[in-house]
């Protein structure tokens, strides 16, 4: 039987010397295996091929009771770990906190423990009659985010 780990290290030593990352493996009860990666510029389907082709080699015989899936992380769905973070500061983002915010700004710093997240806002300067949009630096702890993910935009 063939678990995780497994998986994950043939994965890697597949991605060692190129520029994609592994995002997430996962088995499934009907003998699915779904390799999931991502790179800072796209995922080109000749390299899910090649990484499918590379896995099922080094499984043999072994992989041959599995279906196989590699595939990219998926643009708009949420971020799984910490470098899909970092291959998207100065982009649009949408985060939905623990408490139930639903933040969109530019992602401005990443580390492994928060985010930084520019948000325009419209602000009432002290004498001023109308608010006017201003720049909002939200400073979150990764266990108050629920999720993040890329925004796409067709402007």
């Amino acid at each position: 039987m063939i678990d995780k780990k497994t998986v994950e290290s043939v994965a890697q030593e597949w991605l060692k010397d190129k520029d994609y990352f592994l995002v997430d493996v996962m088995l499934g009860a009907d003998n699915k295996i779904s390799v999931e990666i991502d790179h800072q510029d796209g995922v080109w389907i000749d390299d899910c091929a090649e990484l499918s082709r590379f896995i099922e080699e080094r499984l043999g015989e072994e992989g041959a009771d599995y279906d196989l899936e590699v595939g990219s992380a998926g643009l708009g769905q949420p971020f799984k770990i910490l470098r899909q973070y970092e291959c998207h500061i100065g982009k649009d983002v949408e985060t939905l906190t623990t408490d139930g915010r639903k933040l969109k700004g530019v992602l401005k710093e990443v580390d492994a423990d928060h985010i930084v997240l520019t948000v325009q806002e419209k602000i009432k300067p002290e004498g001023a009659k109308r608010p006017k949009l201003a720049d909002v630096d939200y400073n979150l702890k990764m266990e108050e985010i629920k999720y993040t993910k890329y925004l796409i935009s067709f402007k």
